[in-house]
């Protein structure tokens, strides 16, 4: 019989990190350009970060 294996993989950041990492691409973007797949993206680490973090509050 065999088991799956779950592969190893970078951690997602937690939700504070993503915030953060939000915050930062906001008060750094340059030439008034907006950038949106890597704020599309942070989003979603947050996003889910934030269900995770919910989801193991008592």
């Amino acid at each position: 019989m065999y088991k799956s294996v779950i592969p190893a993989g970078p951690a997602r950041p937690s939700a504070a990190e993503a915030n953060e990492a939000i915050r930062h691409l906001v008060e750094t973007r340059v030439d008034g350009e907006w950038p949106s797949e890597a704020y599309e993206f942070l989003l979603t680490e947050w996003a889910a970060a934030s269900h995770a973090e919910l989801s193991a509050a008592p």
